[in-house]
């Protein structure tokens, strides 16, 4: 069955209607759950795509001749210069669609030799902030994420590549940290909700308000609990250290593969190491995979090797929620089928694969003595923690995910 969103973006497109395009396809994209849309322009048409569960979708085209007005419709709307088409622009707009749904978009327009291309991240600004269970934290990991709630001071970081969720995951924990006692300040580029309670503040780098500078003022504002959108470099890393060893329970997000390669991370930034062991509390690394849609996936038998494989990974972890007479049988898995109900991808939604690396003092010892960063990994199994790739396979034995999307966000994991 045809949206009516996208019929009446067809029918804009015909009578060259570039508030109702903007507008309709806003409103398709709330509908179809996208987190992105891009159009991107080519010599004789214009190609719409949506972000849907991680993966581009080709959506509709319309002529070259009218991509002008739609580019200027979304300037106007997110407060861009519309005479402005030599270099790349970035705005925001706040609007409801047309069944009343309030979005925020973060828009960014990019010069091309065929026109402006546009891509615009979706934010639901009605949509309420996920628990751990619901991103998909269970088990051990759940128990390390809910120790972070009650230990009052330390760093706790958060760790993955662009678009994984991580945001989403650090004001999980910040929803659970909320409470009128506190003081909670967050520094962000930008903010991506807003949350009642807390004192949020978007930096500003082109005018020399960046993460550092924003966490120096923190410290004079008395606060409890500080989130750092990003740390990036050695200035930012040493002043939540000093605002850790003060009491402060900081939070934040780095660039790094794993959880355990965030050590070395710190390390080479110039950090020493006997202030990593003194404040970092928890590292959590975390990819998200595309749920099976429970309308239709199938069960089927995988091959004696993918079962040797899944069980190797498996029967030495020591999850408190899986049940582990499940490898001693010829278990089964899931794969997707396709159905109406979604859009005949197999899938629908996303959740995360999650490893929590929790320091303690062993760890801490491997840490001083510079151990390599599998022998700290290995350790840090041996005590309880699940890398992604095995979080990927509990999940997968459940039904909630199949094993190929597993592989393509874990594949360096095995």
């Amino acid at each position: 069955m045809t949206s009516p969103h996208l019929e009446k973006a067809k029918n804009a497109i015909i009578a060259g209607n570039s508030p109702q395009i903007v507008l309709s396809l806003l409103s398709y994209a709330f509908e179809r759950k996208a987190s992105d849309i891009h159009i991107e322009p080519g010599q004789s048409s214009v190609r719409i795509r949506f972000r849907i569960d991680g993966e581009l979708q080709e959506i509709i085209e319309y002529p070259a001749n009218i991509h002008p007005a739609v580019v200027s419709r979304i300037k106007i709307q997110s407060g861009m210069k519309i005479d402005e088409q030599r270099k790349p622009q970035d705005g925001r707009l706040q609007m409801f669609t047309e069944d009343r749904h309030e979005v925020e978009l973060r828009v960014s327009t990019l010069p091309t030799i065929s026109g402006e291309k546009v891509c615009m991240r979706l934010q639901d600004k009605t949509k309420e902030i996920p628990n751990f269970r619901a991103l998909g934290i269970k088990g051990n990991n759940l128990k390390r994420m809910e120790g972070i709630v009650k230990n009052p001071n330390g760093i706790n970081l958060v760790t993955g590549p662009t678009g994984s969720g991580k945001t989403t995951t650090l004001y999980s924990l910040l929803h659970q940290l909320n409470d009128e006692s506190v003081n909670i300040m967050t520094f962000e580029d930008p903010v991506e909700y807003e949350m009642p309670g807390l004192s949020q503040s978007q930096v500003k780098p082109d005018i020399g308000y960046d993460f550092s500078s924003g966490l120096r003022t923190a410290l004079r504002q008395d606060p409890d609990i500080i989130m750092v959108g990003e740390i990036r470099d050695q200035e930012t890393i040493e002043i939540a250290i000093k605002a850790a060893l003060t009491g402060h329970m900081v939070l934040s997000t780095i660039h790094t593969n794993s959880s355990v390669a965030t050590i070395t991370r710190i390390l080479d930034m110039g950090v020493q190491a006997f202030k990593i062991t003194s404040t970092l509390r928890t590292v959590e690394a975390q990819r998200l995979v595309r749920k099976l849609c429970p309308h239709c996936k199938e069960e089927y038998d995988p091959t004696d090797t993918v079962r040797d494989e899944v069980r190797l990974a498996l029967e030495k972890t020591k999850d408190c929620e899986f049940d582990y007479n499940v490898l001693q049988s010829p278990f089964t898995l899931f794969r997707p089928k396709g159905c109406e109900k979604c859009d005949n991808t197999g899938y629908r939604g996303r959740l995360g694969l999650y490893e929590v690396m929790e320091l303690d003092r062993d760890i801490e010892k491997m840490i001083l003595e510079r151990a390599q960063e599998a022998d700290i990994e290995d350790a840090c199994i041996e005590k309880g923690m699940l890398t992604i790739l095995q979080d990927g396979f509990f999940k997968a034995i459940e039904g909630s995910t199949s094993l190929e999307e597993v592989y393509k966000v874990a594949s360096g994991e095995h």
